[in-house]
């Protein structure tokens, strides 16, 4: 049973991480001996070039994949060798994930597609579209509840991908290049909403980007190459 940890514990906890890939003959060193540690309502920037580990980093702190080697504990829990079916659970209740590229279902409406992961943990239909309308809301998309994503801007679809990630009120907003895809404003209104939920809701924000404008929301930006912090 996962419960709140002490603001002074790490929230998120790496230690000594690796990760190697065997394609054919030739073996990868994704992460070499990474240690790192996030701690509660924390909004925390990963960056590096491209080939640096932030990709395997993020996939490691959102329970999409587990370590070679080393240790991950989540809200003080040692995830590193939990089987898929626990880690989808925990991915579930204590993660959003928020992407480039919006990983929206085309089929389904705004509401649709927020009402989607309270699907998953078994909430009643009348609270889950509720809750859903609620957030979008609270994205300022009250008036596009409706729509599919393709009746919506980038911008738009990106602020239905954070009401879906707040949908189970999770402990962790993980976001990957979110204002990737986005032009500058739109980019910016994506980045205060980020913001606003670490301030507001007290979440914890870890955000991979390579855009250095960015990293003037973060509390703290982890430069990492090579697998590896620097």
């Amino acid at each position: 049973m996962y419960g709140k940890i002490n603001g002074d514990e790490p929230i998120i906890r790496l230690e000594n991480v690796w990760k190697v890939y065997h394609i054919g003959k030739i073996q990868v060193e994704a992460l070499r001996g990474l240690n790192l540690s996030v701690f509660p309502r924390e909004f925390v920037a990963i960056m590096g070039p491209s080939g640096s580990g932030k990709s395997t980093l993020m996939n490691m702190i959102g329970c999409l994949d587990v370590p070679t080697k080393g240790k991950v504990y989540l809200e003080g829990r040692d995830i590193s060798k939990l089987h898929e079916s626990d880690l989808a659970q925990i991915r579930g209740k204590i993660i959003g994930f928020v992407f480039q590229s919006f990983n929206l279902m085309p089929s389904l409406t705004a509401v649709e597609n927020v009402m989607l992961p309270m699907t998953f943990q078994g909430v009643d239909k009348i609270l889950r579209e509720k809750r859903a309308i609620e957030l979008l809301n609270g994205v300022d998309l009250g008036d596009r509840i409706y729509h599919k994503p393709s009746e919506l801007s980038g911008g738009e679809q990106q602020r239905v991908a954070i009401a879906r990630a707040l949908a189970n009120d999770p402990d962790v907003i993980l976001a990957d290049e979110p204002t990737g895809n986005l032009d500058s404003r739109a980019g910016r209104e994506v980045m205060e909403m980020l913001s606003k939920l670490q301030r507001e809701r007290n979440k914890t924000i870890v955000m991979v980007t390579h855009d250095e404008s960015l990293s003037k929301y973060a509390h703290r930006v982890i430069h990492i190459k090579d697998g590896r912090t620097i």
